[in-house]
């Protein structure tokens, strides 16, 4: 007995700093969720510093508006998998909170049968808990399973979302090409699209759960010990986590900065790597070692910074969640043991007090992580206000593109020159298009960047089908902007453009798309198999475009139109001119545009292309500098570069122009 006692007395004094240790992993939960915070992405590349938020992400009225319209994406509808999920982990949360209840109690009770040398209780108490194990584990798992299959879901929403959005039209063209408030939508429709999505989820666990843990321990503590222990400790926690959140602050900024550097540095190694060739024809390694160099170092010094701020934050930590907890800490647990006037306590056996201080002490712990939780959902609800607010911004932008709207932050470089844009009002979309079957007229249109640069004041000439145009001009002379234009990529700025629609329209470049997929792919592109088949086209026609542009032996070497490659990479530069002439021949448009899309092609297959366009009935917008393709048009149109242009029908006399 005597041993039992000395036992008993080193476990008393061992379990006097339960209550601290309890503050204490507060105060580490808090480092560790730090820690978490500071994740460095994987992501695309981030190109430059605009990159950084400009609208401040905080947890106000704004955010849980924002959050409020997103979740009627995420949850469209009371009866849905997403609410059933959500059900199903509060069903969860609830079963293991009164798991790790059980588990507090019956493990007190074994503990309390090893120092009582029970056998028989500390037989029966473990049987239970080996008894336990595969619900208490089926609970924790289907817990998991739930988070991730809600996480899941709610991306796909998401992203769902985002995409009927970003590749209605011509949006994916103009989010890059005509509007510079999205720099890098790549990342936000995939990684912050998921992070989102793991972070509304994450919140929602780490709140319900700690709340409900909350209830439970604070019940069972006050009947233990009193209502005074937990709400001292609950009082003093939430004051320290609420101080030291308020002081950590800083730390989303410089991680968002972080990031911004961490991309730069990322985007300057792609480039050498993509550009690796032109680089090695220049000798330009030196320069590109300073480049890097010098992105490189910017990250560094960044990094330093946010080290030493970690530094400081740590000694704070250690003074504030350490050392005046272990204050706090003894005050709450030894207040109701020491107090002698408590009736239960002066009829307890040494054995009995300490069987309830332990049980206390182990709630203490369980209560001190579930308040950590609590108070450190704030720094998640910021972390999450920040991927908020990058995706409302990129709905936004997608939103008021699909209405026509675009907006640049930079005013052209011919406008700060000669300060036109002062007396020239460019408005965009303040043009009138009309589609109409087998004509193309300019009337009294502005030809403008996007920026404000006017290439030609007023554009004004009429084109129907049958009559091939050359257009010639300058490198820089606007002949790719009034194909963007024509191709409604560009808004108008006035005046009228009449048209066909756009699917009657077709466009190619002179390094023509190769689509993923296989080698029908390539000939019917964007058209798939079962476009091909409602259009009534079979595989011999298919072959008889291909022959029409000499390719034929490419379907002889493959085998199969089913065969998949990397086209990009298997065929040469004229090969995939031909390929693209090909495609240009199935689709059968009443216009067509040739950007230099013949300049790898010899002369003898480049005149039966064209000869075969007169023959199908395709009328040809040609942008080329052969003097070889005159004679298949009818007209030209010059723009010279300084804001002139010439529409002229084709004659001996312009043939010679055109040399």
């Amino acid at each position: 007995m005597a041993v039992v006692s000395k036992y008993l007395t080193a476990k008393r004094c061992s379990l006097a700093g339960v209550a601290i240790v309890a503050l204490y992993l507060f105060k580490r939960r808090l480092q560790g969720h730090s820690k978490d915070t500071l994740y460095r992405e994987e992501g695309p590349v981030l190109k430059a510093e605009k990159d950084v938020p400009t609208e401040k992400a905080a947890v106000d009225k704004v955010f849980f508006a924002r959050m409020l319209r997103l979740l009627k994406i995420l949850v469209p509808q009371p009866l849905c998998k997403e609410v059933g999920y959500l059900l199903f982990i509060a069903a969860m949360l609830v079963a293991r909170t009164y798991c790790d209840v059980w588990m507090i109690h019956n493990g007190t009770m074994i503990e309390s049968a090893i120092i009582g040398r029970s056998t028989g209780d500390f037989k029966r108490y473990l049987l239970n808990f080996a008894t336990a194990m595969p619900a208490i584990s089926l609970v924790n798992n289907f817990l998991k399973l739930g988070l991730n299959q809600l996480k899941l879901c709610f991306r796909v929403r998401l992203t769902s979302h985002l995409y009927d959005e970003y590749l209605k039209g011509y949006t994916y063209y103009k989010i890059g090409n005509l509007d510079n408030r999205i720099a890098n939508p790549d990342q936000l429709l995939t990684q912050d699209v998921e992070k989102f999505s793991n972070s509304v989820v994450e919140l929602y666990s780490n709140i319900s759960k700690p709340v409900l843990d909350i209830c439970i321990y604070v019940l069972k503590l006050t009947s233990a010990i009193g209502f005074q222990g937990p709400a001292c400790m609950l009082s003093y926690l939430v004051a320290s986590g609420f101080l030291l959140t308020c002081l950590r602050r800083p730390a989303s900024h410089m991680t968002v900065t972080e990031q911004t550097y961490e991309g730069e540095y990322r985007f300057v190694n792609s480039r050498l790597i993509t550009n690796s060739e032109e680089i090695a024809f220049y000798n330009g390694n030196i320069r590109e070692k300073e480049i890097i160099q010098t992105t490189f170092q910017k990250l560094v010094s960044h990094l330093h910074n946010f080290i030493y701020f970690r530094f400081s934050m740590g000694f704070v930590d250690s003074i504030i969640a350490k050392y005046i907890a272990m204050v706090v800490g003894y005050l709450v647990v030894s207040r109701p043991f020491l107090d002698l006037s408590i009736p239960r306590h002066q009829h307890s056996t040494h054995a009995q007090l300490l069987e309830e201080y332990y049980q206390s002490g182990r709630m203490l712990i369980s209560l001190a992580q579930a308040l950590g939780r609590v108070v450190l959902a704030g720094r998640e609800m910021t972390r999450l206000s920040g991927f908020t607010t990058r995706i409302t911004e990129i709905q936004k932008v997608l939103r008021e593109l699909n209405h026509g709207r675009y907006e640049r932050t930079m005013l052209s470089q011919q406008a700060r020159e000669t300060g036109e844009a002062d007396r020239i009002s460019l408005v965009p979309g303040s043009g009138t298009i009309v589609h109409c079957d087998h004509i193309i007229r300019f009337e009294h249109i502005p030809l403008a960047t996007p920026n404000g640069d006017i290439l030609i004041r007023d554009l004004s000439f009429e084109v129907t089908s049958g009559t091939n145009v050359l257009v010639c001009g300058p490198n820089g002379s606007g002949k790719s902007s009034l194909f963007r234009v024509l191709g409604e990529l560009w808004p108008l700025f006035g005046g009228c453009l009449t048209k066909p629609q756009r699917g009657k329209l077709f466009y190619v470049p002179q390094r023509p798309y190769m689509t993923l997929g296989t080698l029908r792919d390539q000939v019917i592109y964007p058209d798939t198999v079962e476009h091909q088949r409602q259009r009534g086209i079979s595989d011999q026609v298919l072959k008889e475009y291909l022959a029409a542009v000499q390719l034929e032996h490419i379907l002889q070497r493959e085998g199969s139109w089913d065969t998949q490659q990397d086209w990009m990479d298997i065929l040469s530069g004229g090969e995939k001119q031909r390929m693209a002439m090909a495609r240009l021949f199935y689709h059968k448009p009443q216009f067509a545009i040739l950007d230099e899309c013949t300049s790898a092609v010899s002369v003898d297959v480049e005149d039966y292309i064209y000869t075969h366009c007169r023959k199908e009935g395709i009328t040809l917008f040609t942008v080329s500098h052969r003097k070889s393709l005159w004679k298949h048009h009818e007209y030209y149109l010059h723009i010279d570069g300084r804001g002139g242009y010439e529409f002229k029908a084709i004659t001996q006399d312009t043939m010679q122009f055109g040399s």
